[in-house]
């Protein structure tokens, strides 16, 4: 990994994690109660597992610069095709997310996580205007984002 380069992950927070699987062990009680015999603890097996799973899917978002390209989650885009990188608080991405929004634009939004960064594109096969992507550090992406896109040649036309 080159001194430019930037990965995260948008983990859920362990407050989400409680909740998550609160709800789910909730949920399984009230079946609980409705059934008798070994037919009672099936929700507990299905519901518990699931709500794992969909915790642990819902924090796997890699957020990553490397190799002269962007890539979110399994969307990647290179970087020659990126003209800026702006950081965006969390008024600002509510802003981008509501009435500042396109329909065209690129998204990748966790609520947990404030921040996010703006990557304005340029690519004439591509009518996306925009990607916005959560990230704990905007800061730290946006800088890594024009700093190997400007390393970059610019694409051809």
């Amino acid at each position: 990994m080159a001194t430019d380069d930037y990965a995260e992950r948008l983990r859920l927070p362990w407050w989400l994690w409680l909740c998550g699987l609160a709800v789910a062990v909730l949920l399984a009680l009230e079946l609980w109660m409705g059934a008798g015999g070994l037919r009672a603890w099936v929700p507990f097996v299905v519901l518990i597992p699931l709500a794992v799973l969909g915790l642990w899917r819902a924090g796997r978002i890699r957020v990553a610069v490397e190799d002269g390209e962007l890539t979110v989650d399994d969307a990647h885009i290179p970087l020659s095709f990126v003209t800026d990188a702006v950081p965006v608080d969390a008024a600002g991405k509510r802003e981008l997310l509501g009435v500042g929004s396109h329909e065209l634009a690129f998204v990748v939004q966790r609520p947990w996580v404030s921040g996010a960064v703006q990557v304005v594109i340029d690519d004439p096969a591509d009518p996306t205007p925009y990607w916005l992507v959560s990230s704990r550090d905007p800061v730290k992406l946006a800088a890594a984002i024009t700093a190997r896109s400007a390393v970059n040649a610019p694409h051809p036309r």
